[in-house]
């Protein structure tokens, strides 16, 4: 008889403690995540904030925060995170306890080693009582984006011609300077003739000021990338590592050109986030432009779109069009003949085009 009561009373004390502890472990606690900024480049560390709240009176015996992060994040963290990582996704889990009344703020250093466009949706939380006879367990929004563009190289990271297409960019943009053309106002020097003087702005300061004229090359590059990594591939990239490191060039060659004050424009043959639309970003000054064209180049999803082929026959097209000359730079893992016949007709048109093949990792060309 005793024992009777003894379990009967047991197992009231332990209705009374899930009741106590267990259905209300998950409620009025909070949690949010955060990254410190929303865009970098591949290889850049950025800092993930947790914050945890629990604003009841009780106590929380155990908690567990599950979230799946791409497999590509490198986390810099201690032992206080469980980490099992696959080829696509990497689940991180952390038990913790929580006094009432209690607020957490943990920091993770992540690396992000490679491009792309990144949804964090949920985190899975779950709380339970004492003696893990109860749990309860809910999903919460985060809905966090992170845009990785590709990575910067360094000029000795880059093909030995690229050198040469800086050069010859530096070298057309200072030739002569255009008397149509209208920039600002400089003071007067010795050599300048007396009807180059600015009358209005050498009253407003006092000084002889005269006009200040643009020169006659204003460069425009205009940056084409071959996902493809020969000529007969058609479908799905089978060596992302040379897409990748093809799309660094591309990265590194708007970036050279944006710091340079030059005009630069982006294109490419693959798909992207935005479906099946052929990606055309025209030249524009600006770090603003370039940032947009960053935005698209980790948006490229490794599979082509078109032949580049086509590629450069639609642009052929257009130029013929156009009265403008570009400098194109085509950034590809090879040349067919097929692609040569439309740089050809690129040339013949007055553009000047450099090929800044892909290097694989042994140094040689895709």
């Amino acid at each position: 008889m005793d024992l009777l009561w003894f379990i009967v009373v047991g197992l009231l004390l332990i209705m009374v403690e899930q009741a106590i502890f267990g259905l209300p472990v998950l409620r009025r606690v909070t949690y949010s995540r955060e990254f410190e900024k929303d865009r970098c480049y591949a290889g850049d560390q950025l800092v993930m904030t947790e914050k945890i709240a629990n604003e009841k009176r009780l106590p929380i015996p155990w908690l567990r925060l599950e979230a799946m992060m791409p497999a590509s994040f490198s986390f810099q963290t201690g032992e206080e995170m469980g980490i099992s990582k696959g080829n696509i996704y990497q689940n991180h889990q952390s038990v913790f306890t929580m006094r009432p009344f209690t607020k957490i703020s943990r920091r993770h250093f992540v690396v992000c080693q490679k491009r792309g466009v990144y949804q964090m949706e949920t985190v899975t939380m779950t709380g339970g009582d004492l003696f893990n006879i109860y749990s309860t367990s809910q999903k919460l929004p985060v809905s966090i984006a992170l845009t990785v563009y590709p990575e910067i190289l360094s000029d000795h990271e880059m093909p030995s011609n690229f050198e040469v297409w800086q050069g010859e960019l530096e070298v057309s943009r200072w030739i002569v300077e255009d008397p149509f053309l209208i920039v600002g106002v400089r003071p007067y020097g010795e050599s300048d003739p007396m009807n180059r003087i600015h009358w209005s702005a050498t009253a407003r300061t006092g000084d002889l000021q005269v006009f200040k004229q643009g020169f006659s090359s204003d460069p425009q590059t205009m940056i084409l990338f071959n996902i493809q990594e020969s000529e007969e591939m058609w479908s799905v990239v089978t060596r992302p590592e040379l897409a990748e490191r093809g799309l660094s060039y591309a990265s590194t060659a708007v970036s050279y050109a944006a710091s340079r004050g030059l005009k630069a424009g982006f294109a490419h043959n693959a798909y992207s986030e935005q479906g099946d639309t052929a990606i055309w970003i025209d030249t524009d000054y600006g770090s603003v432009h370039a940032e947009y064209i960053m935005q698209a180049m980790a948006e490229v999803q490794l599979k082509c779109l078109m032949p580049m082929e086509q590629m450069l026959r639609d642009e052929a097209d257009r130029q013929e069009d156009e009265e403008r000359k570009l400098d194109y730079l085509l950034v590809t893992a090879y040349v067919s003949q097929a692609m040569e016949t439309q740089l050809a007709r690129l040339r013949t048109a007055g553009n000047r085009i450099t090929v800044l093949f892909i290097e694989d990792k042994e140094g040689g060309n895709g």
